[in-house]
């Protein structure tokens, strides 16, 4: 959570893997390293983009899971709040002061229908997807129980096939039970087109997503048909943006990885031709590990491997290098291919994790440099808030 930390009582390697003042070669490793100027060029950029376009900007606290990053993108690019996909991380976001919060998901537990209902209370506004109308009266029923309020958005497949209804009379029918219920209110769309934002191509990208706000287009007139004029309609990620900014029908982005930029993210191709890592958006989210060990003469061993990141979208990419190369990991270890024996123990690199989003539910700290010394060190503030 968002809290004064006395750094002069924390020892560094036992609490902490740095504090700020300290000069960033000696951080403990690995730790999740965030390049300060490069974020927060990041965050202003995609604000300021936001803003010429007569958009809100709803940033994606999944991926980062930190309530001083939310209020850094809040401060610099002017985010109206923040998307969670868990009623637990949601509940760290508002508690640490972000007032304006959205369960992009479904909440069906009694429990977690429950705390979710309470949640209005730390004094914002609550938004849950909706995709079943059976979720209607129990949500109703939580929020009556303690007189709040709970906004409801309701969820459009428009191609993850995941979540979501496909059709618009579906939208309409889940909207007016929404409209007709106490304790609720009918805010929304949500519609997140999540299969086509890693898709290379942008004429593939935008092939996938012309579909799908025809689809929405679709949903929105039916709406307006029956009086319920959506206040919100919500989508837009990191490789699509541009599509549902200039469509006529979004006015709410949910994009999260640009302020980070992954590696997987990063090989996405824009309208030119161009990787978005080489000219969109810079990389500001790193691993930073060091050599332990290198008894083979064409091999160094890192310390950071699977228990520092995750590869389920590939391995990490060793940053601003192309004569090493991160070629595989165990549980402990990152094997270096480094054929002509530059590296030696101690050396310490900078990895792109494959996928910044549960890279960072791994680690406790973000640590913050700046000109190559450590300027704040930050929590993880709802790393681990699964349920």
């Amino acid at each position: 959570m968002n809290v004064n930390i006395d750094f002069d009582k924390l020892e560094v390697g036992f609490d902490v893997p740095a504090v700020p003042g300290m000069n960033e070669k000696d951080i403990q490793t690995p730790a999740l390293v965030l390049d300060l100027d490069a974020l927060e060029r990041n965050i202003k950029k995609m604000g300021d983009y936001a803003k010429s376009r007569g958009m809100r900007h709803r940033v994606h606290g999944k991926m980062h899971k930190s309530v001083d990053v939310a209020k850094l993108q809040e401060r610099l690019g002017g985010a109206v709040g923040v998307c969670c996909q868990k009623v637990s991380e949601a509940e760290v976001f508002a508690r640490g002061g972000i007032k304006d919060v959205l369960v992009s998901n479904q909440v069906r537990d009694p429990n977690k229908i429950d705390r979710l209902a309470q949640m209005p209370k730390y004094g914002g506004r609550v938004i849950v997807c909706v995709d079943d109308i059976d979720n209607v009266p129990q949500l109703s029923k939580a929020a009556q129980k303690h007189c709040t309020e709970i906004h409801c958005f309701v969820e459009i497949d428009c191609g993850a096939g995941r979540c979501g209804v496909s059709t618009s009379s579906d939208v309409v029918k889940i909207a007016k039970a929404i409209d007709e219920a106490a304790g609720l209110k009918f805010t929304g769309l949500q519609a997140y087109q999540g299969a086509m934002q890693h898709i290379d191509e942008y004429e593939a990208r935008k092939a996938k997503i012309d579909i799908a706000i025809a689809q929405v287009s679709e949903a929105v007139d039916a709406l307006r048909k029956v009086g319920l004029e959506p206040e919100l309609v919500s989508g837009g990620g990191t490789g699509s943006y541009y599509f549902e900014s200039n469509s006529g029908v979004f006015n709410e982005l949910q994009c999260g990885s640009y302020a980070f930029m992954d590696a997987d993210y990063g090989r996405i191709l824009d309208k030119d031709g161009n990787r978005i890592d080489q000219g969109e958006w810079e990389n500001a989210f790193f691993i930073f590990t060091q050599v332990m060990s290198h008894t083979k003469p064409d091999k160094a061993i890192v310390d950071a491997g699977l228990k520092a990141q995750s590869v389920d979208s590939g391995l990490p990419v060793i940053y601003g290098r192309s004569d090493i190369e991160y070629i595989k990991c165990s549980d402990e270890h990152g094997v270096v291919a480094d054929p002509d024996g530059v590296l030696k123990v101690g050396d310490k690199l900078r990895l792109v994790p494959g996928h910044c989003d549960p890279t960072a539910n791994v680690h406790d700290w973000y640590v913050g440099t700046r000109n190559g010394k450590v300027e704040t060190v930050w929590p993880v503030s709802a790393r681990g808030k699964a349920y």
